[in-house]
């Protein structure tokens, strides 16, 4: 394939059966512009100018390679990868959910779990959205070349200008906490919160936290007694580019998950020009490691996130080689040529 055939690279995402309608990119679309916004598996396809969908005729008939996504019992899945091979894509694929909790409970059931070995050992490739899912298919597909599986992280439109959210540095206060499932183990959350409750009493700096437990959810944060008046909660779901709008407004964005996500709290992050501190997704280890938890204790976490909200220099060379690393990792078109010269080497000289 020629440097120009990679560079027009166009893949499809296929969701079988998933609520998300047709979605086509021809161009990186304006925030709030179309049914959902370029990121997550969506930013595959945006990034490359390609097209998603929840129909397996209609995703082959883009007649460009297809990253078939893994949910629900995968049944779907595995009648789309066979309708996809009889008409001749090259197939990728990867699970919905890749937080390695998330893998744990799709497969702690034995159909399911048969069902997953056989997907992936007949795909042609799978792309891995963190580290972690990658080692779990390459083990998968022992009798494949290992390089048949890549890790590509999911890229954000850092270099578009109208994806920029950042807001003026002297109108920025406080803490958003990034997680919001008390139920989920790995994600931390209590601890996130009461990190976020020691920093707002040392520093006088309120604490922003998404409830969507209803009351609940208003309990369990009254037992934790903020200071009064400095815990905000957002208790309703936004439109993307009005939440980022939201997170843009703190100092730091906060979390101390260990789940191994993707990363969306890290991306939002880099979208509005602020530091993410203490979470270890894949996308945080790549543009913020210098404040993110991987390896580190709560009270280190605690400690760095005190001396950014204390410091503005700090928060401002944190977020500039955040922006360096993602410029380098995590933009859409260094993930575009990404995509395209791996699917290059799956079929050699052919052009897509």
């Amino acid at each position: 394939m020629t440097s120009q055939n990679i560079e027009n690279f166009r893949l499809t995402v296929l969701n079988p059966g998933g609520r998300d309608p047709e979605q086509k990119f021809h161009s990186v679309p304006d925030p709030g512009e179309g049914p959902h916004p370029p990121i997550n598996f969506h930013a595959f396809a945006a990034c490359t100018f390609g097209a998603f969908h929840r129909d397996t005729r209609r995703a082959a008939g883009e007649k460009t390679p297809v990253l078939l996504l893994l949910r629900s019992d995968f049944r779907a899945s595995e009648r789309a990868l066979i309708e996809l091979k009889k008409d001749g894509r090259t197939v990728a694929l990867s699970l919905k959910e890749t937080g390695l909790h998330q893998i744990a409970q799709q497969l702690r059931e034995p159909g399911k779990l048969s069902r997953f070995i056989k997907i992936v050992t007949q795909a042609d490739t799978c792309v891995a959205t963190t580290p972690e899912a990658a080692e779990i298919y390459q083990r998968v597909r022992s009798k494949h070349d290992p390089a048949t599986v890549a890790f590509i992280p999911t890229p954000y439109p850092i270099e578009d200008q109208r994806w920029d959210f950042s807001m003026p540095r002297n109108g920025q206060s406080g803490i958003f906490v990034g997680t919001r499932e008390w139920d989920v183990p790995s994600r931390n959350h209590f601890a996130a919160l009461l990190v976020a409750r020691e920093l707002c009493k040392t520093t006088g700096e309120p604490v922003t936290v998404v409830n969507l437990d209803g009351h609940k959810g208003q309990r369990l944060l009254g037992e934790l007694n903020f200071p009064e008046g400095k815990l905000r909660l957002i208790e309703k779901w936004k439109a993307y580019p009005d939440y980022l709008r939201d997170v843009a407004q703190h100092k730091i964005a906060l979390q101390l998950d260990r789940s191994h996500v993707p990363g969306q709290v890290a991306g939002d992050a880099l979208l509005c020009r602020i530091p993410c501190v203490g979470g270890d997704g894949a996308i945080e280890r790549i543009a913020f490691s210098k404040t993110c938890g991987e390896g580190r204790t709560i009270n280190e976490v605690a400690s760095m996130a005190l001396d950014l909200l204390k410091n503005p220099e700090l928060r401002e060379a944190v977020v500039a080689e955040s922006q360096e690393h993602a410029q380098e990792r995590l933009s859409f078109g260094v993930v575009r040529s990404q995509l395209g010269k791996f699917f290059a080497q799956l079929q050699g000289a052919t052009a897509f």
